[in-house]
């Protein structure tokens, strides 16, 4: 292709996309479907891990794909956390926050990234850079590092350090922040009702923080903040991801959603709608992680909207821009070496 070619192809859209896999092996019918849609990254859940041996071939297989996907898990520690034994099992984040300590974060993550990359995965989304700012939130809580922001900033920031130190990329989560709802996004559509003034204070104070500090990548949140945007939530609204995260906080990493199949989402959007409408907001790449098909019927909505001109080519030439420099940030060569279970690194999860 010339520099002036304009036109995207065909891998390029797949390469938009992060999903999930049904099992725990590559089966056929799935690398026939990811070769298809020439896909950017694979997401890896509880049904896709046993054994750390097994793990290894698995993302050996998928990193073997013509399209050389992404490996990514959620790995925070705590509750989210989907490999068990001998993987070390990290306490809550909100453990690490009450110390105090950053250069505990950094160890923390630095010791995740290594087991994490021993195994061949790319990818980690965390930091969660949420402040736990309502005690009845169902969904961050624990999760967040602390209910102070600059808690959460120093912490996250050295835990996004640590994980790339580990050579793991690192996407800080849930922009402009989870912390604050009283409602599930896995399962309805959050709002809240802070003013800018309070989102400024509180929510935003660790994303300004880690885009000062280089973080690579961040995700969206399914949640409404009427005082960012009356009736869209963050991931499908470019006044939050263009105006207010773009352009405002001037982060120019790439910018992930949620999962597109969570119901904040998908009880108001078909998947198509869904995908093209967080790209038209300014998002880079789009997770649908629970149905191949409706991530492949996902990936043809962005290809004939770009065909008729209600995605512009250059909003998806940018996002493909970015995405293959966070490719580049992922380490060359075989997985480092890593002892499973790891006395180090348990000892470390003890501290905590």
């Amino acid at each position: 292709m010339s520099h002036h070619d304009t036109r995207v192809t065909a891998a390029e859209i797949g390469g938009l996309f992060l999903v999930g896999i049904p099992g725990p092996q590559l089966d056929p019918d799935t690398q026939r479907l990811l070769e298809r849609i020439h896909i950017g990254g694979v997401v890896l859940f509880r049904r896709n891990v046993d054994s750390p041996a097994q793990i290894a071939r698995l993302t050996a297989a998928l990193h073997a794909l013509p399209s050389a996907p992404l490996v990514a898990i959620d790995h925070e520690g705590g509750r989210v956390l989907r490999l068990g034994e001998p993987f070390t099992q990290f306490p809550p984040v909100a453990r690490v926050g009450h110390s105090g300590d950053a250069n505990l974060a950094f160890r923390v993550g630095q010791a995740m990234a290594e087991e994490l990359r021993s195994v061949g995965i790319d990818l980690n989304f965390a930091p969660v850079l949420d402040v736990d700012s309502n005690p009845a939130n169902p969904i961050i809580g624990d999760r967040a590092f602390s209910s102070d922001p600059a808690v959460v900033s120093q912490c996250g920031i050295a835990m996004m350090r640590g994980l790339l130190a580990g050579g793991v990329i690192p996407c800080g989560k849930h922009f402009p922040g989870h912390g604050d709802t009283v409602a599930d996004s896995h399962l309805e559509l959050p709002v809240v009702r802070r003013s800018r003034a309070e989102l400024e204070r509180t929510e935003l104070v660790p994303f300004r923080a880690a885009i000062a500090a280089g973080i690579p990548m961040l995700m969206t949140a399914h949640v409404v903040y009427p005082a960012l945007d009356p009736t869209r939530p963050a991931t499908v609204s470019p006044a939050v991801l263009t105006d207010l995260l773009r352009t405002e906080l001037c982060f120019d990493g790439v910018i992930v959603s949620d999962d597109l199949e969570m119901r904040a989402i998908a009880d108001h959007h078909a998947i198509g709608a869904a995908a093209v409408a967080t790209l038209q907001a300014g998002a880079d790449a789009l997770l649908v992680c629970q149905d191949l098909h409706q991530a492949e019927r996902a990936v043809q909505a962005v290809a004939q909207r770009i065909a008729d001109g209600a995605l512009p080519t250059a909003t998806v030439r940018a996002a493909v821009a970015r995405l293959e420099r966070l490719r580049q940030r992922r380490p060359p060569g075989q997985p480092a070496a890593c002892a499973l279970p790891s006395a180090a690194h348990r000892a470390l999860a003890q501290s905590c």
